[in-house]
């Protein structure tokens, strides 16, 4: 079922979705060479508990995972492409990482993600972090009342083929509002003019994921909760939560 929310619900969304801007923005000042994950992590922690803020993320614990997740961030290096778990990792030279994180205000959910590098930047690390974002522009201009949810995931997934990545099979957004994970599913790859119709007050988290390698395969790791790449080779997560509203989309995780 999807929720509809009220221009107040939005206006509260909004509070959480620049609460999770800070946090990603908090933990990304601190990325350097040498910096571990945890220290990520705690960066985003420490904004969300300033400002009395809970996680979505934190003990969040889906039938499919081994253990509640430990932290209030994704943090995915290199060959991960998202749900990688924080931990005592230290950045090096080079890294590409990409950061999820979410946040709840007065019962609301923000959700958004962003990539970079650590260090010296390779060519090719810096354009799959554009095309992701890329992506994300364009299925963000495709949502907008009277389209459908195919045409969002028609405008990500051109702009990922386009440029010759792969798109993690299975992954993708969706709705948010009172929980993280909501209806519908919106893909990252689909025919345009199929799925549900957009309307105002409609909730999504738009989340292109690139494969640098081109293929679209991928595997769990150990932990049970890191997806990374099959053919070992990099990957690019960028994502906002968007309000659908007569006036166009809003980002409601924009800083």
């Amino acid at each position: 079922m999807v929720e509809i929310k009220t221009d107040a619900s939005l206006e509260a969304m909004r509070e959480a979705g620049r609460l999770v801007a800070q946090a990603l923005t908090a933990a990304r000042e601190t990325a350097s060479v040498g910096v571990s994950l945890l220290e990520l992590d705690r960066a985003a922690r420490s904004v969300l508990d300033e400002a009395g803020a809970g996680s979505p993320f934190l003990d969040y614990h889906p039938s499919w995972a081994p253990i509640p997740f430990p932290a209030v961030i994704c943090a995915s290096v290199n060959d991960a492409i998202v749900h990688g778990i924080p931990d005592g990792y230290r950045l090096r030279d080079g890294d590409l990482v990409s950061l999820d994180c979410g946040a709840i205000r007065d019962g609301w959910v923000g959700d958004s993600a962003v990539s970079f590098t650590v260090g010296r930047a390779r060519p090719e690390d810096l354009r799959l972090i554009a095309t992701a974002e890329e992506a994300l522009e364009a299925g963000i201009a495709a949502a907008v009342v009277g389209n459908r949810i195919g045409d969002i995931a028609h405008a990500v997934g051109r702009v990922c083929r386009t440029a010759g990545y792969g798109i993690p099979d299975g992954f993708g957004g969706h709705g948010v509002g009172r929980s993280m994970h909501e209806d519908p599913g919106v893909p990252n790859e689909g025919r345009p003019g199929r799925g549900m119709p957009l309307r105002h007050g409609m909730v999504l988290a738009i989340e292109p994921m690139v494969i640098g390698g081109g293929t679209d395969g991928h595997r769990t790791a150990g932990d049970g909760w890191t997806v990374r790449t099959l053919d070992g080779s990099r990957a690019s997560h960028a994502e906002h939560t968007v309000a659908i509203t007569d006036d166009g989309p809003r980002i409601l995780t924009a800083l």
